[in-house]
């Protein structure tokens, strides 16, 4: 794909959607650190169920801590791998408190030491409530990358380099949040609404589809 047609890509994607912002709820960077972490193979809806309870409870390092490992897992046990995810957020709590003086760290190295925090995890933390220009690659955003011609990569790691290269610089900060949303509701994996999609025109995918 020629830089032209993917700078025209980014252009739609931002006329439509001007300002995105992430479906998970939050109000702190701490806030979405855990809500980020109880997201991995999860939906944002079961994870938004889950915090709305356990926020107003526990919404700080020291808060979740005191709250324990136990009591965690009552709030957070409609998502998946709720028992892991328990252990993870509780022993990131006392890292946060212990080394970083209960702030949620704004650099990537940082991130990744916490427990069950990866590459996508952090990314999204850089990018969402730092406002680096970051790009966490996701499963919708590794189909799309690859599916239009955006940014095609055999992986997620090399997908991502790849994007960081071509997607020009005034898109970078928000391109994550609109591939995600255009993969989520547009450009689905079993049948993509390509009579629906605002860049059907530039996509380079070979079968394309009808309205859906």
């Amino acid at each position: 794909m020629n830089p032209t047609k993917r700078r025209e890509i980014f252009q739609r994607l931002q006329a439509a959607n001007p300002h995105p912002k992430p479906e998970l709820e939050y109000n702190s960077p701490f806030e979405l650190l855990i809500a980020v972490l109880l997201s991995a193979q999860a939906t944002d809806i079961s994870v938004n169920a889950a915090t709305r309870q356990l926020f107003p409870v526990a919404n700080t390092p020291q808060s979740l801590l005191d709250l324990g490992e136990e009591r965690l897992r009552g709030y957070i046990q409609r998502i998946g791998l709720y028992k892991t995810k328990a252990k993870h957020a509780i022993e990131t709590c006392r890292l946060l408190l212990e080394k970083h003086g209960g702030e949620v760290p704004r650099t990537r190295e940082a991130l990744e030491a916490l427990p069950g925090v990866g590459r996508k995890t952090a990314n999204v933390v850089l990018n969402t409530a730092f406002g680096q220009p970051t790009i966490a690659v996701d499963t919708h955003i590794f189909r799309i990358s690859n599916r239009t011609g955006i940014a095609p990569g055999k992986d997620v790691l090399a997908v991502e380099l790849k994007l960081l290269k071509v997607v020009p610089e005034e898109f970078k900060l928000h391109s994550h949040h609109w591939l995600i949303l255009h993969g989520r509701y547009i450009c689905q994996a079993r049948k993509p609404k390509c009579g629906e999609c605002i860049i059907e025109s530039l996509c380079e995918y070979k079968s394309k589809q009808g309205p859906a």
